[in-house]
């Protein structure tokens, strides 16, 4: 079945094979550390490239789940609008807020750098819990998942196993700096079996783009890599 609507069988099966196993990924490599941020700065302190690749995992795996999570409210939407919309909405909130933090974390990291751990440690402490437009937006972290893991068992999207499986979301934690614990894990590993055996459905599916359009696609977001770099 051919998919045209936004963000399209590809995007957004990628979107589900990809995010949440980058999410994973990023939560097992900062696995060992404790979790508070005083825990999580002197782990990068000791060990910055590891760190700085578990978070970047997760980030990167945070936005680029977001395609996916409008393809699934799409195939929510075909029965339970509006389960769809509001799960939907929530979740992609929910992934906008983890986007924000992660700014947060990446300047503390850089605190570190040029401060040290203990200043760096100070001036986090002292900030911490500080309120932002964006903390309007915690609680969606939460509910997003579990709204839209309703409305994809509602719609038939997903059987009640994996519907439990991507609830299990509403469970990782949230805010700046958070390390890995059990729970953090259970919950990442949920959203991977919820998601991207779906997203293997999508794209076995989906007609395979053209040659050409594959590598348009790399040279743009080559070319969007390096002019970041910029400034």
């Amino acid at each position: 079945m051919t998919h045209t609507r936004f963000p399209g069988a590809w995007p957004g099966g990628l979107a589900l094979l990809l995010g949440p196993l980058l999410m994973l990924v990023g939560a097992l490599l900062r696995a060992g550390h404790d979790f508070f941020f005083p825990d999580q700065l002197a782990a990068y302190a000791d060990e910055p490239v590891l760190i700085a690749v578990a978070y970047s995992a997760f980030l990167v795996g945070n936005v680029v789940l977001w395609p996916g999570v409008v393809l699934l409210a799409q195939r929510i939407g075909a029965s339970r609008p509006g389960w769809a919309i509001w799960g939907g909405m929530l979740a992609a909130f929910g992934l906008f807020a983890r986007v924000f933090h992660a700014g947060i974390d990446h300047l503390a990291f850089q605190l570190v750098d040029l401060r040290g751990v203990a200043s760096a440690t100070s001036l986090v402490g002292d900030a911490y819990g500080a309120y932002h437009v964006m903390s309007a937006l915690n609680p969606a972290i939460m509910a997003g998942w579990v709204v839209l893991a309703v409305g994809a068992w509602r719609a038939g999207v997903l059987g009640p196993f994996r519907a439990v499986a991507l609830g299990l979301m509403a469970a990782l934690p949230i805010g700046v700096l958070k390390g890995t614990t059990a729970l953090s894990v259970i919950a990442l590993a949920g959203l991977a079996v919820a998601l991207v055996s779906l997203g293997w459905q999508e794209l076995r599916a989906a007609p395979r783009p053209p040659v050409r359009r594959i590598a348009f696609a790399v040279a743009v977001i080559a070319a969007m890599a390096f002019l970041g770099t910029l400034g």
